[in-house]
């Protein structure tokens, strides 16, 4: 419960220059590195070089979904005019605001299209009427279209609220926070209809005989609880290193831990009704999808997500002092960005033809490394270049004072 407004902002609005130098030239330096041996893939042959496009739509779906699940964040927000996550939403903006870091770093499935895409191929639609069918959607043109949309739109939208934070830090002006919340509302039905159809064009579509019409709830679930995990990391990295350290409360890391918990449960709810009515309809075309899935040894892998997922975060989570405690919220934290990594890749990699079985390739970690370093990278240097909360948010000190204890 919210106690009296006694406390005040105290603590510098700025991360310090040399954290923030220090983190994006290692994060850089991984990512380059990530990026240019990765690159070496693309000379070694058809199947390394498919293999290298399949790796790396796995890499960039996390980063993806992760500034997905925050820009919903920062809009839900708004819409709901929520008071303790005041101190937060700017760890939120700038992972949302990296959609134009994104978009580049979504050039290379473009490029890829025809070794991650079977329907991108002219002769498909001749020789498959599944696909023929579909080919007035799934063409190449429509599909870059779509992409080139969806990330104009997600851009223009996390872009519109960081830039009015940051404005609002500058001027002290609170009209800027009721312009934000008159944007909430066509946002969040712009968010769910953009982020379903995102998850059935780059993901659903590399099996374009498969089809889910719970895939993009799906994709939604798995977006909020990476996202959630990434918000808690941020935030413990902030005040590990002498920022914020009295306006990101232990009551909002509970929060946040609360809310990772939550999307935890209702991911594996959507994951489970998705499965379970595949299996109880037992039609070719989408049992396909899961009978694929569960052998060769991706068994294994299922097994390690239903478990690794759902059941050990569900019981380590459960209790509200490991929610409470940093050491306890970050492995927490930590092991949902990794599970969430593991599930995309179990519903990406197997559409690789050349695959006969789950095998791991040192291009899942060179990717991985690459994507997710020059993200981290261009995440720290906004911290660099403005302030790491809404330090003049009308509703800071009440979220700094907000406690479920």
């Amino acid at each position: 419960m919210a106690g009296l407004h006694h406390k005040s902002f105290t603590d510098e609005p700025r991360l310090a220059p040399a954290v923030v130098k220090k983190a994006f030239v290692t994060a850089l330096a991984v990512g380059g590195v990530g990026l240019v041996a990765s690159a070496a893939a693309l000379a070694m042959g058809d199947e390394v070089r498919r293999r290298f496009f399949f790796s790396y739509l796995a890499a960039f779906a996390l980063v993806l979904t992760i500034s997905l699940g925050a820009l919903f964040f920062t809009i839900i927000h708004h819409l709901t005019r929520a008071t303790w996550s005041a101190g937060l939403r700017r760890i939120a903006e700038n992972f949302a605001g990296l959609m134009p870091v994104v978009a580049v770093l979504f050039v290379p499935v473009v490029l890829g299209i025809h070794e991650l895409y079977h329907w991108s191929h002219e002769a498909a639609p001749l020789h498959d009427p599944i696909i023929g069918h579909k080919a007035s959607y799934l063409n190449t043109g429509f599909f870059i279209g779509r992409a080139v949309f969806f990330f104009v739109l997600w851009s223009a939208i996390a872009l519109f609220f960081r830039r009015n934070s940051v404005k609002q830090d500058e001027t002290g002006d609170t009209s800027l926070t009721f312009k934000m919340r008159k944007l909430a509302p066509v946002s969040t039905l712009a968010f769910a209809l953009s982020v379903s159809f995102a998850g059935f064009d780059w993901m659903m579509s590399l099996d374009p005989h498969w089809f889910s019409t719970m895939f993009g709830v799906w994709t939604f679930a798995g977006s909020m609880v990476v996202c959630m995990a990434s918000l808690g990391l941020a935030a413990l990295w902030l005040t590990k290193n002498g920022a914020l350290t009295h306006t990101i409360t232990t009551g909002n890391l509970h929060d946040i831990g609360k809310l990772m918990f939550g999307f935890i449960v209702f991911w594996a709810y959507i994951s489970f009704c998705q499965y379970f009515l595949i299996w109880y309809a037992n039609i070719p075309e989408e049992t396909a999808f899961y009978l694929h899935r569960l052998e060769h040894g991706w068994g294994s892998m299922f097994k390690l997500i239903v478990v690794g997922h759902f059941a050990l975060p569900f019981w380590f989570l459960m209790s509200r002092h490991v929610k409470r405690k940093r050491i306890g919220l970050g492995l927490g934290a930590g092991w949902m960005v990794l599970m969430h990594y593991v599930d995309l890749y179990y519903v990406i990699m197997p559409s690789n033809p050349d695959l006969h079985g789950m095998t791991f390739h040192w291009l899942d970690l060179t990717t991985l490394l690459g994507v997710g370093g020059i993200y981290v990278a261009f995440f720290v240097r906004q911290f660099g270049r403005d302030a790491a909360v809404a330090h003049r948010d009308p509703q800071l000190v009440a979220s700094m004072e907000y406690d479920n204890a």
